[in-house]
């Protein structure tokens, strides 16, 4: 880690004390935010999310699969977050790469709690369509487009907007004696349900400046 020098030190006492950020904002003034849905008309659901000048892009997809043998009452979701290299210089090489890993992670454990299930922010048993035999799967994608901080903060937003713009197909199910109690599932092309994003949190990063 670089530390900070005595004059980038003595610049952000300034700004503190004066309640002024470099960009001219107030200490808690938020960056201008910007929201646009239905940015990716291939996927269930999409959002765009402008903060500042940072800039990412999530997408929901959802398919039909089946519930694993530890949790057959839940659907699954999934996060991956890929960052741009032209987002940012520091993204060129590897470091693209490492961010989108450390990005994942955060963004998986805030919105689906531990390994259990236990404080996840999306109701995975919605996603349930005939318990231990079908289920909803979610693939959550995110891009990071442009990088001028806060990006976890934009990425959850854009996920929980992508979340509340997601369409889920109706289901009808039946269970067939003759494929030994496969379920048969019929899709509907005309009939879908809002995913629920009200237990979504909307995430606020704070720096607290020490030396």
């Amino acid at each position: 880690m670089v530390g900070l020098s005595e004059g980038e030190k003595h610049f952000i006492r300034g700004g503190i004390a004066q309640d002024l950020r470099a960009d001219g904002r107030t200490r808690l003034q938020f960056r201008p935010v910007i929201v646009e849905t239905g940015v990716i008309p291939q996927a269930n659901g999409s959002a765009r999310v402008r903060l500042g000048a940072t800039e990412v892009i999530a997408s929901v997809k959802a398919e039909l699969g089946k519930p694993t043998v530890l949790h057959p009452d839940k659907g699954k979701v999934s996060i991956y977050v890929d960052c741009s290299p032209t987002a940012a210089p520091i993204f060129e090489g590897r470091g693209s790469e490492d961010l989108s890993a450390e990005l994942s992670v955060a963004l998986q454990r805030c919105l689906l709690g531990g390994k259990s299930g236990a404080g996840a922010a999306i109701d995975l048993s919605s996603l349930i369509v005939l318990e231990g035999k079908a289920c909803w799967d979610l693939y959550v994608d995110g891009l990071v487009v442009s990088s001028d901080g806060n990006l976890v903060d934009a990425l959850a937003a854009a996920i929980k907007v992508a979340l509340s713009d997601t369409g889920i197909p109706k289901v009808n199910v039946s269970l067939n004696a003759e494929t030994d109690g496969e379920p048969e599932v019929d899709v509907s092309d005309e009939e879908f349900l809002q995913f629920d994003t009200s237990s979504v949190p909307v995430i606020v990063t704070l720096t607290k400046p020490g030396w």
